[in-house]
């Protein structure tokens, strides 16, 4: 399995992340670079769908016009919705717009989930200080697998740490979650760095991302960092089993948690 996945252009669909393609069960992810009066569509029976507005203003077929933030840097919650099935977004202007995707029994309806509903919260201190929209995490019921956030790391600071890990179907222990990072960064020449291991090794890989990469987490730790001078962002997206977000602190590192 490939963990970093490139964009594949600047137009269209860029990241097209499937069960299939990532080698596991549940998580699927989609990105798609619109300019004004283009169409991005999708879905398919038993598949449920959050979509992000990560920038631009769009029509979404059923909630029509959404969207506010036209950069993701301005920091304010996106404009998102739950889709049951099919769907069908134009763009306004242009637009980034992810597309989330897990396992869904198509039985709850279509709806706005932000940005109202949505405000932003601290996590950490220090230099692990990060800053949370929490999209459709556990303590919203508006999906059947889906749990999706947004996160901005300021610059010089590190995200998704203490490393953890979620990868044992042991509720309430902990809870298998497959996961994908979609990351940005400002300035966009900058670089982060996210690794992804376990701790008997048989999963090692660090590796640097640049703006619009997308890191999967099919198993183990998965601690994220920026240098100074390079704010990071990242879309998270995670199903499994149950949804439910349980972790395990590494045991190196629990005394951080």
């Amino acid at each position: 399995m490939t963990l970093l996945v490139k964009p594949s252009g600047t137009s269209g669909r860029v990241h097209a992340i499937t069960p299939e393609t990532a080698g596991w069960g549940f998580v699927g992810f989609d990105l798609w670079h619109l300019a004004p009066g283009e169409v991005a569509d999708g879905g398919v029976a038993g598949r449920e769908v959050i979509l992000v507005l990560v920038e631009g203003r769009a029509v979404v077929d059923g909630l029509g016009e959404m969207g506010e933030r036209m950069s993701v840097w301005e920091k304010t919650p996106p404009a998102c919705a739950y889709m049951p099935g099919a769907w069908r977004v134009e763009a306004v202007t242009d637009c980034v717009l992810a597309v989330c995707s897990a396992p869904g029994s198509g039985d709850r309806p279509a709806q706005e989930l932000g940005p109202e509903g949505i405000e932003m919260v601290d996590r950490g201190e220090g230099t692990n200080l990060r800053h949370i929209h929490n999209i459709a995490m556990e303590d919203r019921d508006v999906a059947d697998s889906l749990l999706v956030t947004e996160v901005f790391t300021p610059a010089g600071h590190w995200s998704s740490y203490a490393p953890h890990r979620h990868d044992e179907d042991d509720f309430p222990n902990i809870t298998y979650l497959e996961e994908t990072y979609y990351h940005r960064l400002n300035p966009a020449k900058g670089f982060g760095v996210q690794r992804v291991f376990t701790e008997d090794g048989s999963l090692d890989e660090t590796m640097a991302v640049s703006d619009g990469d997308v890191v999967l987490v099919p198993r183990g730790h998965h601690p994220c960092g920026t240098p100074y001078g390079v704010e990071m962002y990242y879309l998270n997206v995670m199903a499994g089993p149950l949804r439910k977000w349980r972790f395990a602190a590494h045991p190196d590192f629990a005394h951080l948690m």
